[in-house]
């Protein structure tokens, strides 16, 4: 039986101090829900799909009840999860109404045999099988509405936004269960102001996530184009096939990618014999980790506190 791992990140970006201590507060308990899947000899699947819809539920996060809006002022969901026995995968891109798209994506995984559905074709999927929408409305904080107002006022591109303190991204988990299977989870609400039908990273196996029980679980966070345009998830994993540890993977493939198409970001970890990391080249990324009873977790480079969860 192998120990097993959780790690959760609530995105890579410029978090602001107004926003810190709900960031931090928002991935623990992500953190501590999948750590009860996995203590009760669960399976990574399941850990990673409760941690993500933890932060889809929680409004400090750009998923689910927390998603800025597009130029129209809407909302569109991506996510995507992955397991790492049978490379089994679903997705879902540009959904609307829909509080936990992580769970819609795992739906498309399960009950379809295709790998992702988008827009209308979502959304038509998810009526199929009974998961119920919500409003339009309700998904949207009126702190971000008033965001969304301001922003309009003026012209900045998506990247400048994102590497503003304006911006949001993406939250995702990666575990390791004590059978030895890894799983990945990514979901987002994009960047604000994004064109309607803008899809960025997070869906895409390979870019927003991967998992491989021969090699490890990845779920990355930060700007989407430049994670799309390296492949970032089967980047990491790549250099983790020629001998990298996690940390050293996800450090060179993020500094490949800031050097080859200037672009910002995070990545969470895990190998199939437990190693994991935390990686980003932000300002800040709110994270959490549980392994051996203790949860860690910080929000700054080099920053990592700990707590011992009770058995």
């Amino acid at each position: 039986m192998m120990k097993a791992v959780l790690v959760v990140h609530g995105g890579a970006w410029a978090i602001p101090d107004t926003l810190a201590q709900a960031s931090v507060a928002g991935v623990k308990a992500a953190a501590q829900a999948g750590s009860v899947i996995l203590k009760s000899g669960g399976c990574a699947l399941d850990a990673v799909e409760v941690a993500v819809r933890v932060m889809e539920d929680n409004p400090v996060f750009d998923a689910g009840h927390g998603a800025v809006l597009n130029t129209n002022g809407e909302v569109e969901l991506d996510a995507i999860i992955m397991e790492g026995k049978t490379l089994g995968a679903g997705a879902v891109s540009s959904v609307k109404n829909i509080a936990n798209p992580v769970s819609l994506a795992r739906a498309v995984m399960e009950k379809t045999e295709h790998v992702m559905l988008t827009s209308k074709g979502a959304n038509l999927f998810a009526e199929s099988i009974g998961v119920s929408t919500v409003s339009a409305q309700a998904l949207v904080t009126e702190q971000e509405r008033k965001e969304w107002q301001n922003y309009k006022k003026y012209s900045v591109g998506v990247k400048e936004l994102f590497n503003s303190q304006c911006g949001h991204d993406t939250v995702g988990a990666v575990a390791l269960d004590e059978f030895g299977n890894v799983a990945c989870a990514t979901s987002t609400g994009g960047i604000r102001n994004k064109m309607v039908g803008r899809v960025g990273d997070s869906p895409f196996i390979g870019s927003g996530g991967y998992a491989d029980n021969k090699i490890g679980a990845v779920s990355c966070t930060g700007h989407g184009e430049s994670i799309l345009k390296v492949t970032l998830a089967r980047l990491i994993l790549y250099h983790m096939e020629q001998g990298k540890s996690a940390w050293e993977a996800a450090d060179c493939s993020l500094h490949y990618m800031a050097e080859r198409v200037q672009g910002g970001g995070g990545a969470i970890v895990v190998s199939p014999t437990g190693d994991w990391s935390v990686t980003f080249t932000t300002e800040r990324m709110a994270w959490a980790a549980f392994k051996d009873q203790r949860l860690l977790y910080g929000l700054n480079p080099k920053e990592m506190f700990e707590e011992t969860l009770d058995c």
